[in-house]
């Protein structure tokens, strides 16, 4: 009879202080930890690019491995909006309300090159990427990218995570960021 045998990989404890019973970092980086291994995604897929995600979140690359298996249609339940495909102009301004939905913190990831700029569809009525409406955190290239190129887009989400100041969201720099897209402090 074989024995079955499981290796549990734990995370990794933040930079601290270890003794016999206890253990000593910082708020950041616990809160960063926390932050890091359970973002939900907010897909917003609107050509082939969403055809990709959705094998990413298939079995053969499991994209709930990485605390993701929440995927969240509801703007102001999401950490991370990701943005797939050909955005039209007309769709830009459903696009910036959904960020606007979504609570502090939040991510952007701009996923295949029409999210990031325009790809092929240099028109009139295509936006040339959606940085041009809201910031973008991560770009994710390919037309379209594949689900392994989703998957190291989203991890760089999450080191942005992890490695985010609480603070940060009440810099000067991110106050200007966000003037420069016309958000406004409610």
């Amino acid at each position: 009879m074989s024995q079955i045998t499981t290796k549990v990989n734990n995370v990794p404890a933040p930079p601290g202080f270890e003794g016999p019973g206890f253990f000593a970092t910082s708020l950041d980086s616990v809160i960063g930890m926390a932050r890091k291994n359970s973002l939900w995604p907010l897909p917003f897929a609107t050509s082939c690019c969403g055809i990709e995600f959705m094998a990413s979140m298939a079995s053969h690359y499991d994209f709930a491995r990485f605390g993701s298996e929440r995927v969240s249609f509801s703007p102001r339940q999401a950490d991370v909006l990701m943005v797939m495909g050909t955005i039209a102009k007309k769709m830009a301004p459903v696009v910036r309300q959904v960020y606007e939905q979504m609570a502090e913190p939040k991510w952007v990831m701009a996923v295949g090159a029409c999210a990031s700029s325009g790809g092929i569809f240099d028109t009139y009525s295509v936006l040339q990427g959606i940085d041009e409406i809201i910031p973008v955190d991560v770009y994710v290239p390919g037309c379209p990218p594949r689900p392994e190129q989703i998957i190291d887009g989203f991890m760089r989400i999450q080191d942005l995570a992890a490695s985010e100041s609480l603070g940060r969201r009440q810099t000067t720099d991110y106050k200007n960021l966000l003037e420069r897209y016309n958000f406004t402090e409610k």
